[in-house]
């Protein structure tokens, strides 16, 4: 027999189904709710209630995370506990309230699907000696204890001193203050398990007496965390505490030992310079002295770990093999002969010289598109080296590229620290997209700070602001890229040798198209060969009506246009094969951007055709010019003020010479001239529109038409010499687009002609000239039929007899 909390017998039963109970340890009289919600613990509390005892056995679970306990992973002592009451909740769990009644023990285990019925033998605690003083003294002992733990902030039930005084048995007594002590499991039930009464006081008298302890040390280090809130903010209250306990403990705070240790021997095996690892180690000891939640500690821990993870002493293998590189370059690029044959002389110097080569750096200035960016891979995956790319288009911060000092918030170290951070290796090439781009204000200028990264003499001890210790840059490979090589500044300019990279021609672009855009843009849109077919006469289509720049980038999103119509043509059934000719061409992407519309159809008084250079091609330029009553010159077409002074050069010149051209003395006097270059709402400057803008005024006045198939270009002084230009290729192909045949260009570009395609040279005419005198001969119309009427009425004049007086 048993007995419950209000003196009732009750039978016990050696079989009862088990509860497996977490995070808890009943005893005998105590009185709890448990929430049941696995499935077989929930038919095991059924299994007890169909009982008329309503007894079920409670033992607690090993392993508090196991969802389905084996019968090993159980406490064999338990507790045999009766059902007072049970609830069903709506989320499908039972909620029910238990008394413990005995202690008991398992036998045997027998499976009831899915819970188990357990053999239970009863346990009964030993009978303690009667009127035993030093018993008497231990209970008194751990009612004052209690009392104690209660008066130092432990919350418990205010009733439990009251119900305490009433309880003379010691092992109840045990039990009681076990229950209340929110003990972990493995104690708990050890004190469960414990017969002798006695013994079990004298457990719970070490348990109040740490508990005291604890609690004692607790209010310690509340004060001293009061005492230091004058010093802190509020919000690190509870971190404090945290540290005070931390120290007491003999821990360093939040900071563990092995962090610092972690940063120690990442410091060693970096391969640092012995002063930068002597700075390392430094700032390494002024963490370990910080208080580990101060701004100053998060800042230094970042600095530590940007030192042990930048690359010091690691280096890719550089291999050069001129072979393998001519084939990459001839892989990935087309033609460029000239531009690969210079890499190549690069890399084969470099072969040689090996890490004493301070050569110079590669500058790639070209339009956009014709494969700058790419041809920097293609150096990379050709020495073996890793790839970093720098866009420096838009760049006005000095800090940019130097870093920022460690006293601001959320610094870090310039760009090319976290290039090298991001390479892995000390010895990557570093392609500086957009140099031409750098821009300057009140920050600073980083052209300036780029030329201490760019200059081998200076750049081993590169020192960036947030490092602030010297960083190797001289194994780095440099190579720049720009649109417009006048816009990079001059001592920048000076550190580089520049490559020029020029626009395609038609027949390039349609061989590129052929070999690299369409196989791309086909495997990029998901078809295949068997879907469509790029035919010649198609691509030079698009070519002509839908491009008009000098690199490709255009080109390759008209092919990727074509490729998704095909593509939604194969999504919606239809399986014929498409055939790109010039009429599907427009078909799928509708009618052509580029016409010949554009083109002079006539031979015309007063426009002038000219050529232009820009950032993205050469360019056919018109100048037109109209007369008018008044005096004067007015200029549109937003002119920059080179071009406007070029204006007033021809001008100048044309007037100086108005006697040798038959011209009016007073023309100028009685007639405003307006000049006007088309599109209104494009800027334009530049020197080498003189010729073209001379030519234009000459026609006006002389009433001669300017022949429609003559483009020219070229810079007028007042007294007629036509100057060099650049961008000859580049205009020529814009040239070649427009259907021009003769060219009129700077004697001394004559050198530049090597570099056209031979093509071009066969069916344009490029006529170099000297002065403004041979520019009137080629493009004005009759010009030689009207200088030998002038020379005559000239010479007609001066034989006419002296009029009487």
């Amino acid at each position: 027999m048993v007995t419950n909390y209000e003196g009732d017998s009750i039978e016990f039963k050696d079989q009862l189904p088990l509860l497996p109970i977490r995070d808890i340890v009943v005893y005998p009289f105590m009185i709890l709710p448990l929430f049941v919600g696995r499935e077989s613990s929930i038919q095991a509390v059924e299994h007890a209630l169909n009982s008329s005892e309503r007894l079920i056995f409670l033992s607690s679970q090993k392993d508090i995370k196991s969802e389905h306990p084996e019968p090993s992973e159980i406490f064999e002592m338990g507790t045999v506990a009766m059902i007072m009451r049970m609830r069903k909740l709506p989320d499908g769990r039972i909620k029910i309230l238990v008394q413990g009644l005995t202690k008991a023990r398992i036998v045997d285990f027998e499976q009831k699907d899915p819970y188990f019925v357990t053999k239970l033998e009863k346990v009964n605690d030993l009978e303690p000696e009667s009127e035993n003083v030093a018993v008497s003294a231990l209970m008194r002992t751990i009612r004052e204890q209690l009392e104690k733990v209660i008066s130092m902030g432990k919350i418990l039930s205010p009733d439990i001193l009251m119900v305490l005084e009433d309880i003379q048995d010691p092992g109840r007594l045990a039990d009681l203050v076990a229950s209340n002590m929110n003990l972990h499991v493995a104690e708990a039930q050890m004190v469960l398990e414990v017969l002798d009464p006695v013994e079990r006081l004298h457990r719970i008298n070490e348990i109040l007496s740490r508990e005291l302890e604890i609690l004692g040390m607790q209010a310690k280090i509340k004060n001293v965390a009061d005492d230091d809130m004058a010093k802190n903010q509020k919000e690190f209250f509870l971190r404090e505490q945290i540290r005070a306990i931390k120290s007491e403990l003999g821990d360093d705070g939040d900071q563990p030992e092995d962090e610092f240790q972690e940063f120690r021997n990442k410091i060693e095996a970096a391969g640092m310079s012995e002063d930068v690892e002597k700075e390392a180690l430094k700032q390494l000891n002024r963490l370990e002295k910080m208080h580990p939640d101060s701004s100053e500690s998060s800042i230094l821990r970042s600095y530590l770990e940007w030192m042990t993870d930048l690359p010091w002493n690691v280096a890719s293998e550089e291999r050069i093999d001129l072979k393998k590189s001519l084939e990459i370059l001839d892989e990935d690029h087309f033609d460029l002969k000239k531009v690969k044959e210079r890499i190549l002389e690069y890399l084969a110097v470099r072969s040689l010289k090996g890490k004493d080569m301070k050569g110079p750096i590669l500058c790639l200035s070209g339009p956009p598109g014709v494969g700058k960016t790419s041809l920097g891979k293609s150096i990379a995956k050709a020495t073996g080296r890793e790839f970093i790319r720098i866009s420096l288009g838009g760049v006005k911060d000095e800090a940019e590229i130097r870093g920022h000092r460690r006293t601001y918030v959320g610094s870090m170290p310039g760009r090319f620290i976290q290039a090298l951070k991001q390479a892995k290796t000390n010895n990557p090439l570093i392609l500086l997209d957009e140099v031409d781009k750098l821009g300057g204000d009140f920050k600073g200028d980083p052209s300036s700070a780029l030329l201490e990264v760019l200059d081998p003499e200076q750049n081993s001890n590169f020192r960036d602001h947030y490092l602030n210790v010297p960083f190797d840059l001289s194994n780095v490979m440099f190579i720049a890229t720009s649109n417009v090589l006048q816009d990079i500044p001059g001592p920048l300019r000076d550190r580089m040798e520049v490559i020029n990279l020029s626009g395609y021609t038609q027949e390039e672009k349609l061989a590129i198209s052929k070999k690299y855009l369409v196989p791309k843009q086909m495997d990029e849109n998901g078809i295949t060969e068997e879907h469509v077919e790029f035919h010649d006469e198609g691509l030079k289509n698009v070519i002509k009506c839908f491009t008009a720049e000098a690199g490709l980038r255009n080109l390759e999103r008209q092919i990727g246009a074509l490729c998704r119509k095909v593509a939604m043509k194969i999504a919606q059934g239809e399986e014929s094969k498409t055939h790109v000719f010039s009429d599907t061409v427009f078909k799928l992407l509708g009618p052509p951007v580029y016409t010949k519309d554009d083109e002079k159809e006539n031979d015309e008084v007063g426009v002038a055709t000219g050529l232009a250079w820009t950032s993205v091609g050469g360019e056919v330029l018109y100048i037109e010019t109209t007369k008018m009553k008044g005096s004067g010159v007015t200029l549109t077409g937003q002119l920059g003020d080179v071009m406007k002074e070029s204006a007033q050069t021809a001008i100048g010149f044309i007037r100086s010479k108005a006697e040798e051209f038959n011209l009016a003395d007073d023309f100028f006097d009685n007639h405003e001239v307006h000049i006007h270059l088309p599109a209104g709402a494009t800027p334009k400057d530049g020197p080498s529109a003189g010729i073209t803008l001379a030519t234009a005024i000459m026609s006006l006045i002389t009433g001669l038409p300017i022949d429609k198939s003559v483009a020219m270009t070229g810079e007028i002084t007042l007294t007629g010499k036509v100057l060099p230009i650049g961008g000859l290729k580049e205009k020529s192909l814009a040239a070649m687009r427009m259907n021009v045949k003769t060219v009129v260009m700077p004697w001394k570009n004559k050198k530049d002609l090597e570099d056209i395609p031979e093509e071009y040279r066969k069916e344009l005419k490029f006529v170099p000239v000297k002065n403004f005198e041979e520019v009137l001969e080629v493009a004005l119309v009759g010009w030689n039929d009207y200088i030998a009427k002038g020379k005559k009425k000239k010479k007609r004049g001066k034989e006419l007899p002296p009029m009487a007086a």
